[in-house]
C-alpha cells in the first residue's frame, strides 16, 4: 500500500549525546531525511507514489536535551526535577526542529499530548482536529508527551506507545520507529550468531525471541521491548510498522527494505477506543456480578448500577476505571459518570429505583457504552 501519510518517532539516543544536550548533527540529518521525503514520490510498498506525502513526528528527547542547561549529568530519577528538565528542553528541542526544518521552507508545529486528555471524546477530537488541519497547512507536526506536568507518562510511559497511538489517531498510513538498532534481533545484537527478523506477520514470528531493554546511552526510558509494543498496538489497529535506525530513515521513508517490517494484523478503526484501552491509567475499579460481566463482554449495552458488586479507588466522573469480573480479573477499561464517594448508594439498584428516591438526574448508566473498552472475553 503507498504510504501518504507517515508517523515518525525517533527517541532521544538518537538526537542526543550520552550525557545530555541536543546534537545539532544529528537533528539536522533527520531533518534532512524527512525534509526531503516530504517531495518524494517514493518507491516500493512503503513509497508515496505522489508528491503530497505529510509527516507527523513524535519526538523524544526534551528531557535529555534540558539536562546539560540544568547541570546535571544524568537523568534525574526524582519526578520534580524530570519535569524541570522537560520545561527547560521542550523549548531547545522545539527551536532546532524549526530552525532545521526552515533551511527546507517547511514549517513545524509543536503538539504536546497527555494520554488522559486523549481518552476523553472532547480532548480526542480537538487533538485530531489540530493534527489534520497543520498537516493541510503544510506544517510538520512534532508531537511529545507533555513532559512538564505529566506524572504517570513520565515513569511509566514512553513515546513508543504514544507514535502507536498518534498514527491511529490521525489514521496514519504507516508507522516508523526509528531506534539505535537497525531493526528486531533474535537476539543481543552485539552477540555473534544474532540476526536480523525482516518480517513480523503476528504475534507467533516473536514466540521464543529474547527482547532487549533500555539502550546503552542511558538518556530515554525506552529499548526495544517498548517499540514492539508499540509496533504491535499499530499493527492491531491496521497500520504496518517499520522499526529501523535513525540512520536509515531515508530508505524506511522511501519504501526500501530496511529493518524489521511488521504487518498488519487487524483492522484500521476510527474511534478513540484504543486510546482508552492502552493509553490511558485507571484511578479505580468496579467489581461487576455475573450477569454485568456477560453484559459488558459479550453484550453492547452500558454499565448499569444494579451489575455492581462493589467499588473500589477514588477517582472523579470522566476518569478511567476498570472492570473486575468476580474473581478480579480487568474484563474492560472505562469513564466514569459518577464520583467514586456517590457509587455506594448505586450498588444493585436499578436506574428506575434510583431516580424515584435520588432524583432523575441518577437515571443514568455508570460507564457508557460509547467510553468502554472490552480487554477480555
Amino acid at each position: 500500500m503507498a504510504a501518504r501519510r507517515i508517523v515518525v518517532k525517533v527517541g532521544s539516543s538518537s538526537l542526543t549525546t550520552a550525557g545530555g544536550g541536543l546534537d545539532a548533527d544529528r537533528v539536522d540529518a533527520l531533518v534532512d531525511a524527512l525534509a526531503k521525503s516530504l517531495g518524494d514520490r517514493g518507491e516500493g510498498p512503503g513509497g508515496n507514489g505522489a508528491a503530497d506525502k505529510e509527516i507527523v513526528l513524535v519526538s523524544s528527547g526534551a528531557i535529555a536535551a534540558g539536562l546539560a542547561p540544568l547541570g546535571l549529568d544524568r537523568r534525574p530519577r526524582d519526578l520534580a526535577r524530570q519535569q524541570a528538565a522537560a520545561s527547560v528542553g521542550q523549548g531547545l528541542l522545539v527551536a532546532r526542529y524549526t530552525a532545521s526544518f526552515a533551511r527546507y521552507g517547511r514549517r513545524v508545529g509543536q503538539v504536546l499530548l497527555t494520554t488522559d486528555d486523549t481518552s476523553r471524546r472532547a480532548h480526542y477530537r480537538n487533538a485530531r482536529r489540530t493534527l489534520d488541519q497543520l498537516l493541510a497547512m503544510g506544517a510538520v507536526p512534532v508531537v511529545n508527551e507533555n513532559d512538564t506536568v505529566a506524572t504517570d507518562e513520565i515513569r511509566f510511559g514512553d513515546n513508543d506507545r504514544l507514535a502507536a497511538l498518534v498514527a491511529h489517531l490521525v489514521r496514519a498510513d504507516l508507522l516508523v520507529l526509528l531506534s539505535d538498532v537497525d531493526g528486531l534481533y533474535d537476539g543481543d545484537p552485539s552477540t555473534p550468531g544474532t540476526s536480523r527478523i525482516a518480517e513480523v506477520s503476528g504475534p507467533a514470528d516473536l514466540a521464543g525471541i529474547s527482547i532487549g531493554s533500555a539502550g546503552k546511552a542511558g538518556v530515554g526510558t525506552g529499548g526495544m521491548v517498548t517499540k514492539v509494543e508499540a509496533a504491535r498496538i499499530a499493527a492491531a489497529a491496521g497500520i504496518p510498522v517499520v522499526l529501523t535506525s535513525a540512520s536509515q530513515a531515508a530508505d524506511a521513508l522511501r519504501g526500501r527494505a530496511t529493518g524489521t517490517y511488521f504487518h498488519r494484523t487487524g483492522r484500521r478503526s476510527a474511534d478513540r477506543l484504543l486510546w482508552l484501552a492502552h493509553a490511558s491509567t485507571p484511578r479505580g475499579a468496579l467489581t461487576l456480578d455475573d450477569g454485568a460481566v456477560r453484559a459488558v463482554v459479550e453484550g453492547t449495552g452500558s454499565l448499569l448500577p444494579a451489575g455492581i458488586a462493589a467499588v473500589e479507588g477514588e477517582f472523579s466522573a470522566g476518569d478511567p476505571v476498570e472492570l473486575r469480573d468476580p474473581a478480579g480479573r480487568a474484563v474492560a477499561r472505562g469513564l466514569v459518570t459518577y464520583d467514586a464517594a456517590e457509587i455506594p448508594q448505586l450498588l444493585g439498584r436499578s436506574t428506575r429505583d434510583l431516580a424515584r428516591d435520588l432524583g432523575p438526574g441518577y437515571e443514568r448508566e455508570v460507564v457508557h457504552r460509547d467510553d468502554l473498552v472490552v480487554l477480555h472475553r
